[in-house]
């Protein structure tokens, strides 16, 4: 099958979140079951290192709304994988300092970057001569190109049987714009309607690809079961619903080249379930090291490694923090966002300064060695899509501490005699989002942590010894390409 996934980010091109390991994490496996797969993204001039940036192979013009606008087509290569990579480069559109922000601030003129994007890729495609079965599009940044092909390119010949698969990765973040950004795209006027790309008089790009792609997915199953609800739809649950059975969700996988801890070149002694008590304890205190905390292996060390934002549950840690901390517990936290999760990290430094180390920012290595070197992961989100980190840890051996929502639901099970006693057990979970069922939750790991060694011990073992790779979610993803093919005959 020949498959053109497109995404606004990939790792290790450009990162902001989780979309960037999906996107090549997926692509990877997909390649490695035979198929042959494409993966386009901007071309990001202060983000993509020069030996990523591959060589030109072609230029386009592209129309945005009454503009006509050159695109360069670079071409290069997934490293680790045959994947091959399109770079759309345009330097009026990619050439900036963030990907879809400045300085708090989205730029402005989002719905005419990713409009150009969109038609950028198709255009791309029959230059290329790709004949793309699937087109795979990853959150609202693409999420015209299912209307794209469904209302033009597929007349063409170039496109005559390709079907399109729409994911949505987080369905907060929708892409809304003003109706008079919808000349950008270049679509039929009559396709801005309640049912399609019209959302209370707005352009709404993510319902652009809910509605006119073939098949929805989103990240998890919980989590594609909750967005048809109003508490987790923002608006978009009635869009969901009446798709049906056309909508699915899939659980992310782990890319296992890039975090495995018997091959990360970026801990201080890798490790396999057979040597995890070792090597976990090495790391614990090369990380209590580096982050400049007391190294005392019997004290709990919880780590944290996120955006922070609301969505993540930090205002839930800031509220139990100080009681947290009367305990034999130290903390790490790795992360960039809201100010005032900024700076409270900050004070709590200043307050407990043998307990809290934190870095603002992001450094992937320092991310790797976080999850080795804690004994415990906390991710107590308000929702969850999916969540890699929370499968990052499980690999690496350090239980999470978790909400039960979305992809959280579906990966973590929570620590319970029923559950220990068939070797599912391998964290731990709270279902009321209040500081309290919070607080409760990590008072019962920390007990089990420092008086239940052998309970511990097999949460490890639990979580480790299960397969979290992309293996059985690339299958998946290649069952609904089959019925999104089905669907265009």
């Amino acid at each position: 099958m020949r498959i053109l996934m497109v995404a606004s980010e990939a790792n290790p091109f450009a990162k902001t979140g989780g979309l960037a390991d999906v996107a090549s994490g997926l692509s990877k496996a997909l390649a490695g079951l035979g198929h042959e797969v494409t993966l386009a993204l901007p071309y990001y001039r202060k983000t993509i290192k020069p030996n990523l940036a591959g060589e030109p192979v072609g230029k386009l013009i592209i129309p945005v709304g009454e503009k006509r606008v050159e695109a360069e087509i670079r071409s290069t290569t997934l490293p680790g994988s045959q994947v091959r990579v399109l770079l759309i480069d345009q330097p009026s559109y990619f050439d900036r300092a963030g990907l879809y922000l400045e300085k708090g601030h989205d730029y402005a003129d989002n719905a005419e970057r990713f409009s150009f994007f969109s038609r950028a890729v198709l255009e791309a495609a029959r230059f290329l001569d790709l004949q793309p079965d699937i087109v795979h599009a990853n959150d609202w940044q693409t999420g015209l190109i299912p209307a794209l092909l469904a209302s033009e390119y597929r007349l063409q010949p170039w496109f005559q049987k390709t079907a399109s698969v729409f994911t949505i990765h987080n369905m907060a973040f929708q892409g809304r714009f003003p109706w008079w950004d919808y000349k950008h795209s270049g679509l039929r006027w009559d396709l801005f309607n309640w049912r399609q790309l019209e959302y209370y008089g707005e352009l709404n790009m993510l319902k652009a690809g809910i509605a006119m792609s073939e098949i929805v997915n989103t990240v998890s199953p919980t989590y594609a079961r909750e967005i048809c609800q109003p508490e987790f739809g923002y608006g978009l649950d009635p869009s969901l619903l009446a798709r049906g059975d056309a909508l699915c969700g899939i659980l992310n996988g782990v890319d296992t080249t890039e975090w495995n801890p018997a091959t990360d070149a970026a801990l201080a002694q890798r490790y396999t379930l057979d040597t995890v008590k070792e090597g976990k304890a090495a790391c614990k205190a090369a990380l209590q090291r580096e982050v400049g905390l007391p190294q005392k292996p019997d004290s709990m060390l919880l780590g944290v490694v996120s955006r922070l934002t609301d969505q993540k549950g930090l205002g839930l840690i800031a509220a139990r923090a100080a009681e947290l901390f009367r305990a034999d517990i130290q903390f790490i936290c790795l992360g960039a966002g809201e100010l005032k999760y900024e700076n409270w990290l900050q004070e709590l430094k200043n307050q407990f300064p043998n307990k809290v180390a934190s870095v603002v920012g992001f450094n992937e290595a320092l991310a790797h060695r976080i999850e080795a070197g804690i004994d415990a992961f906390l991710m107590p989100s308000q929702f969850e899509p999916c969540g890699l980190n929370q499968m990052y840890s499980l690999a690496y051996g350090s239980p999470p501490i978790v909400s039960n929502v979305g992809g959280l639901a579906d990966s973590v099970v929570d620590c319970t005699p029923e559950s220990m006693g068939n070797r599912t057990g391998n964290g731990f979970k709270f279902t009321q989002y209040t500081s309290e069922a919070f607080l409760a939750c990590v008072w019962k790991a920390v007990g089990v942590f420092q008086h239940d060694k052998p309970t511990w011990n097999r949460l490890i073992k639990n979580g480790m010894s299960r397969d979290w790779s992309w293996a059985h979610s690339a299958a998946d993803y290649v069952r609904i390409y089959d019925s999104a093919r089905s669907r265009v005959r």
